[in-house]
């Protein structure tokens, strides 16, 4: 017989713990624009988030990590850091619960373990704020903006302070551009204040002047007139590729560094969290954040590679359509690109197999590729189909992966799904650039097929975010 439940206990539960979440929300809220101290949840954040969004990732987290993980934990822990003094920072406030439930007796006294787990935390030297132009504003250069914006707390890392575009900027397209980066059709709302100012040529963003420049060339531009100065340039037109090209923006006076977002040639091929470390800020001027899709597949090949070893294998990636397609049939400079993209899956090649390999030389050669472009505006789906060195299960491939994306250096980077009906919609806004789904996962002794979602607009500006903080040497004291 079922357990008979008490209806007026659980009405007096549930707002008990929406009380808590409330007062949850409050103290992340106060930490990072009071402190500049970002919680976030198994790398969800939580700044800016609703009840029923932050209740929904205790809910992940304690379905991922198996431990009874609650509300009223977060909070204690939340209390409990707000009560001791820390440097900037940002603390996964899941991984700490989930090392508080491992260890009960130390435990016990959440001050006593917080102090304890963060005792590590000290002042960061030498972190000086950094001035980004965001040069292009299509897809990624608005995504980046708004999380540039929405992110900024007190300014200490990065700073917003242009962006250059083609042609005439006067009222009507200052008013275009504000509506774009206000709403988005496949993102939503903007969290935020976009206002216009027509005098100054700017857009205004929850309160801070960011200038709109025109400019046919990138080293005809003089920043230092609009008081930037050493200015990171993020690149995301995909107009410029090469070390050549991209040098030109270190001709504007003003800038001191570039980040391509786009594979490039000639310069280092970033996936943040792989291959970052090998490249020095202090000696590189030029970086390229690579592809969307080399960032989805290239933290889960590491996994194996380190793990099992990797023979061959092939990638095929299941593209949402780009801005290069065709809306209706017409010219195109590829094979099928030119048929509509809304109506049809179109074959096309991609080059990130290749471009794996300059994250991790040991597969040179070792991956073949192609992509088909569907029919939806975002959110893509690569198929990884191995041979691995050794034999393996569907448990040890799946429990390998969860590890990784629980603790080490690639948690930013790899989400693990647990969801029996994940489909494209539900990845949309996820941070990391790679979500393994484990339910998908197909083994046959030393052949494995698996399957890695990705936000190939949303998820990819985070890892080209992560990468402009390493570039610009603005990293906090994190806790993962």
């Amino acid at each position: 017989m079922a357990k008979i439940l008490n209806y007026e206990e659980e009405v007096l539960s549930q707002a008990k713990t929406r009380r808590a979440t409330v007062e949850f929300i409050t103290i992340v809220n106060d930490l990072w624009y009071d402190k500049s101290i970002e919680l976030v949840l198994f790398r969800n954040p939580l700044v800016d988030k609703r009840a029923s969004e932050v209740l929904n990732l205790i809910n992940y987290a304690k379905e991922f990590v198996s431990k009874p993980i609650s509300i009223h934990d977060a909070l204690d822990i939340a209390k409990a850091i707000r009560q001791i003094e820390l440097p900037s920072a940002k603390l996964d406030i899941g991984k700490l619960a989930y090392e508080c439930h491992l260890n009960t007796e130390k435990g016990a006294d959440k001050l006593a373990f917080v102090k304890d787990k963060l005792k590590g935390a000290i002042e960061s030297v030498n972190i000086q704020p950094k001035d980004v132009v965001l040069y292009g504003f299509g897809r990624i250069g608005r995504l980046l903006a708004r999380e540039l914006m929405s992110k900024m707390g007190k300014g200490s890392q990065l700073r917003l302070r242009a962006v250059v575009t083609r042609g005439e900027i006067n009222q009507t397209v200052l008013e275009k551009r504000a509506s774009l980066l206000s709403i988005d059709s496949v993102h939503g709302d903007f969290l935020g204040t976009v206002e216009t100012d027509v005098e100054n040529n700017a857009l205004i963003i929850n309160g801070t002047t960011v200038h709109m420049i025109s400019a046919k060339q990138p080293e005809d531009i003089d920043y230092t007139e609009f008081g930037i100065n050493d200015a990171l340039i993020i690149d995301n037109t995909g107009a410029f590729r090469d070390n050549i090209e991209l040098s030109r923006h270190l001709k504007a006076k003003g800038s001191s560094k570039v980040l391509l977002t786009a594979p490039g040639k000639g310069i280092p091929n970033i996936v943040h969290g792989v291959n970052h470390k090998r490249h020095n800020p202090d000696n590189v001027d030029i970086f390229s954040a690579a592809s969307c899709t080399t960032n989805a597949i290239t933290p889960i090949l590491k996994v194996l590679e380190d793990n099992f070893g990797i023979k061959k294998g092939h990638l095929e990636t299941i593209h949402a359509y780009t801005n290069d397609q065709n809306l209706v049939d017409n010219m195109h400079s590829k094979y099928r690109r030119g048929r509509a993209a809304a109506l049809n899956m179109v074959i096309t090649e991609t080059g990130a197999g290749a471009a794996v390999a300059k994250a991790i030389p040991v597969l040179k050669g070792k991956l073949t590729s192609n992509a088909i472009r569907v029919p939806v505006p975002n959110g893509s789906l690569a198929i990884l189909n191995l041979q691995l060195r050794t034999m393996v299960s569907k448990e040890r491939i799946n429990s390998i992966i969860k590890k990784y994306a629980l603790e080490g250096d690639l948690v930013e980077q790899i989400k693990y799904s647990l969801d029996n009906e994940l489909v494209s919609s539900d990845i949309i806004g996820s941070t990391a650039p790679s979500i393994f789904d484990s339910k998908a996962t197909i083994v046959d002794k030393e052949t494995i097929v698996i399957y890695i979602w990705y936000d190939n607009e949303y998820g990819y500006s985070h890892q080209v975010m992560r990468l402009a903080k390493h570039i610009a040497k603005v990293r906090r004291y994190a806790y993962y």
